[in-house]
């Protein structure tokens, strides 16, 4: 970040993000950027009336003194000259109470007017959702309206519009001002409509508008009892908002309704609070509380602190690398800058203004609520929320956010017992709450710094050299080829069901086996990989029974043997990849040096484009700060906010075609694109460049880890492909496609239409790479393995679901894909019912190849004996991540067993102990 993008994200930065959520609520409601624009204008007057009365209030006050200083100040500047006449201004001043500074305070509106304007400017001039759009006699809110033509000469009337009303306000609010103070207004006025002229119709609407409320107020507080229309103006709104909220509006997010009329009951304070008092017995009048300055800031200081700079720093310091592109490095710690100035934009400087303008009597409130605010969301954040499962990088949860009405009432009775605990304190200690506050600021900044040292340090860890060179292989057309994929939690359960539903799959998968019978030995991919790649002696129960060697080194030998084996016999190896080396998010390519004929290429992200990628890291530094914030609030306002993952981001012009996080809106509709399914996506799409045909007798071997299966996206149907705008509404009323010999895949949410669609997308893209090969003549002498580390449990077929005493276990979670097309097989796609575990993979790939094949780490012999020897383990543990599981044997689970067939449920036996070894070992 440059120092410009720190002042901007300081001042202009929360600006802009309360305009885009106004929007997109707004829009969510109204369903049309038009309508959306005039709420927004509406909201953000509301929202900044009381900061424009208090310096319009201040303006007044600073011509007042100016009109009584004016002729002292001008006799001192006729009589006196030099330095003479400066000390007797600076006299003069100061026996009036009076610092030159003040003379700012008649600009106030003015100098509040600039940021407002530049974050509107900035947010409605680059705004998708505008492209196209008509409202009225205007054709498209992206574009100058050009409402009048004569001839050939296209005249934007939204501009002068803007501007009369403009005029036509000055004229009435500047009667008896000095000429100063009109030549600066209408001078903006000449500004604006120069500079807007040839702006979008809809940002020119937008300040239209505000024009038009300012005209409004001006001629208000021209009107006898204003504050009694205003009130009775507010009323008649809020009711509105209750009655559309309450009866009118339909929604399948409650959350939604609750703000409609939460903000209607808002609307009615001003009429009933009056009324409230009148009722409430007099008390005795107590002298007003001072406003303590230190105090509010203090205050605004740990929740910068907090929001901004602990919360960030806690869960990028979980899993750094995963924050990382290898090919566009960017390091993390910006995003914990980025989100520190934009809390400080909010709870310091806006905040700030609004307390600076304030009466002595809001400045007390303004200080209280600051103080209230940092028990309130320290408590939602430490206590509430706290179990909603694996979250990306893209800070999207993997199974979405949903609280029950139970915890949402938990979290309301806890808060409110929290506001009126914090607010007591404020009351009678309030002297003491300045040193909690230094304590607890002290305290953040600490554990923060500590967490920043601990990203700082992964980061370094990261050894990986990004080249020049695109990632490649070699395939030879006299030698024999070995490719394994692995799709990273590809899920075997669909494949009958992906086959049946395109034929063409059943061509370009011409001479593949299926195996609808497979396990594998743990249901995430630090448990799944290792005996992949490696074979039986490194399943779970065996990589726990070394106990003596660590993790990460057991977990290196497994992914290098291959390589290591067809490296020493000859073949050239490539690996792509390779999950996990070094145990490392980003994987530790070191661990293949030394290695003759072997290449290492990282491809993920390789094939997305530099200005995608800028893009992603744009809107991660502001999801981060809206992430933040989130977390910190109350339960029932947290999916509003989150919103499926988009943080309510309004996506712009710039960035339409580029890839940040896929906006959900049902089961069929969806908006945007996941970089997490893209980057790998490309990667699937770009085998054929990464492959090399050559004519010679070299035998190769190439692995490849991809994650598209694993980072699951709605897909435009029926051709299964990345959509900006995806509708599967008509598409997805074909239901029959889920039945197969009358086994039927359940399909009701999110989650299974998203991974039945990655799915497909995946072996479709791996169908072109097959067709690619048969064009060049590498196809029948080459030998393709795909297969996952694991499935996923999503309760989507029931011959596959078991209880075990009230424990519920999905074995779909544990079936993973398992195709393989040996040397030249060929005829149509063969389904066995062979009990195999990805374990198999590596005596599959050396088949006929090397004889008797020994690990060269161990010295034993590789085989498949250990399937049939006893039960399979199957390892059962949330402990994913290498981050924190990684010592020598993985903390202890629970363990299942299963022998000969997966679908006969009575070979399924479930332990709940958790332990190291399984208890039947």
């Amino acid at each position: 970040m440059s120092f410009f993008n720190i002042l901007s994200t300081l001042f202009i930065g929360p600006l802009k993000l309360l305009f885009e959520l106004i929007f997109q609520l707004a829009n969510e409601f109204v369903r049309h950027p038009g309508f959306a624009i005039i709420f927004l204008s509406l909201a953000m007057n509301i929202l900044v009336l009381p900061l424009y009365r208090r310096a319009d209030a201040m303006q007044e006050e600073a011509r007042d003194i100016d009109l009584k200083l004016h002729r002292g100040v001008s006799h001192i500047k006729k009589t006196f000259s030099g330095d003479e006449k400066m000390m007797i201004l600076q006299t003069y001043y100061r026996q009036n109470n009076y610092k030159p500074t003040d003379a700012l305070n008649g600009s106030l509106s003015l100098l509040l007017e600039i940021p407002f304007f530049m974050a509107a400017y900035q947010f409605l001039s680059h705004l998708e959702i505008l492209q196209g759009a008509s409202f009225g006699p205007i054709k498209d809110l992206s574009l100058p309206d050009g409402l009048l033509t004569i001839g050939s000469l296209s005249i934007n009337i939204l501009p002068i519009l803007m501007t009369t009303i403009n005029v036509i306000s000055c004229v009435l609010y500047l009667k008896g001002f000095p000429l100063k103070s009109k030549i600066q207004l209408y001078g903006m006025a000449a500004f604006f409509l120069v500079f807007l002229y040839t702006s979008p119709a809809g940002l020119v609407f937008y300040w239209t508008l505000n024009n038009l409320f300012s005209l409004v107020k001006t001629i208000f507080y021209k009107i006898k009892n204003p504050k009694l229309v205003l009130r009775i103006l507010t009323t008649v709104l809020g009711a509105g908002f209750i009655v559309f909220g309450g009866l009118i509006y339909k929604t399948d997010m409650p959350s939604k309704k609750l703000f409609l009329v939460a903000l209607g009951v808002l609307l009615l304070l001003p009429m009933l609070l009056p009324i409230i008092r009148s009722k409430l017995p007099k008390r005795e009048i107590t002298a007003t509380p001072k406003p303590n300055k230190k105090l509010f800031f203090l205050g605004g200081l740990f929740l910068t602190a907090f929001v901004g700079l602990f919360i960030p720093s806690t869960f990028i310091s979980a899993s750094p690398q995963e924050y990382v592109d290898i090919s566009y490095f960017y390091h993390p710690t910006w995003y914990i800058v980025s989100a520190t100035c934009m809390a400080a934009g909010f709870f310091l400087v806006w905040f700030g203004v609004f307390y600076w303008l304030a009466t002595p009597k809001v400045k007390v409130l303004f200080t209280r609520l600051m103080w209230i605010l940092s028990g309130a969301m320290v408590v939602n954040y430490m206590f509430f929320g706290t179990k909603l499962g694996i979250i990306s990088s893209a800070l999207q949860y993997e199974t979405g956010m949903v609280f029950s009405k139970a915890e949402q009432i938990i979290n309301i009775a806890v808060l409110a017992a929290v506001i009126a605990l914090f607010y007591f304190l404020i009351v009678k200690w309030q002297k003491a709450i300045s040193v909690v506050l230094i304590t607890a600021i002290a305290a953040v900044g600490l554990m923060s710094t500590v967490q920043i040292v601990s990203i700082q340090k992964s980061i370094k860890n990261i050894s990986y050299v990004q080249t020049n060179e695109s990632p490649n292989f070699q395939l030879s057309k006299n030698g024999q080829n070995v490719v394994v994929i692995m799709l990273d939690r590809g899920m075997g359960l669909y494949v009958p069901y992906l086959f049946n539903e395109n034929n063409d799959l059943k061509t370009q998968f011409d001479g593949f086996t299926y195996y609808s019978n497979t396990i594998s030995h743990g249901g995430f991919t630090n448990f799944g990989t290792p005996s992949l790649f490696g074979g039986y002696e490194y399943t779970p129960d065996q990589m726990n029974a070394r106990g003596e060697e660590s993790l990460a080194d057991k977990h290196n030998e497994a992914i290098k043997l291959l390589p290591t084996l067809f490296s020493e016999n000859g073949f050239d190896v490539t690996v792509c990849d390779p999950v996990y080396a070094g145990y490392q998010w980003i994987p530790d390519t070191t661990i293949f040096d030394g290695m003759e004929n072997v290449d290492v290429f990282l491809t993920e992200g390789a094939f997305t484009s530099a200005d995608a990628k800028q893009q992603i890291i744009e809107n991660t530094h502001r999801n981060f700060f809206c992430f933040s914030l989130m977390k910190s609030m109350p339960l029932i306002i947290q999916p509003t906010m989150y919103n499926n993952g988009s943080y309510n981001q309004a996506p712009s012009v710039n960035s339409a075609a580029t890839y940040t996080t896929q906006h959900v809106k049902s089961v069929s509709t969806a908006s945007g694109l996941s970089k997490a399914f893209m980057n790998p996506y490309n990667v699937l799409g770009n085998l054929s460049t990464m492959t090399q045909i050559t004519d010679g007798t070299t035998n190769t071997y190439m692995s490849l880890v991809n994650n598209v299966t694993h980072e699951p996206m709605l897909l435009q149907q029926p051709g299964y492909t990345p959509a900006y705008n995806v509708d599967n509404t008509q598409y997805d009323q074909n239901t029959d496609r889920y039945t197969l010999e009358g086994k039927t895949l359940e399909m009701t949410d999110v989650l299974h239409y998203s991974h039945y669609q990655t799915n497909m997308a995946a072996l479709m893209q791996l169908g072109n790479w097959f067709d690619y090969l048969r064009e060049n003549g590498v196809y029948d002498n080459t030998k393709i393995i795909l297969v996952s580390d694991h499935g996923r449990s999503l309760y989507q077929m029931q011959d596959l679901i078991m209880n075990f005493d009230g424990t519920e276990v999905d074995a779909a979670g544990y079936y993973p894909l398992l195709m393989v097309k040996d040397f030249g097989s060929s005829g149509d796609v063969e389904y066995s019912n062979e009990f195999m575990t990805t374990a198999d993979v590596p005596s599959l790939a050396l088949k006929d190849l090397i004889d008797n094949p020994k690990n060269p780490s161990t010295g034993k012999d590789i085989n498949c004996n250990d399937k049939t020897a006893h039960d399979q383990y199957i390892f059962v543990s949330e402990m994913w991540d290498v981050n924190t599981n990684n010592g020598n044997t993985f903390i202890p689970g629970k363990w299942l067993t299963v022998k000969e067939n997966i679908w006969d449920k009575n070979n399924w036996t479930y332990y709940p102990e958790e332990t190291t070894l399984p208890p039947v070992a």
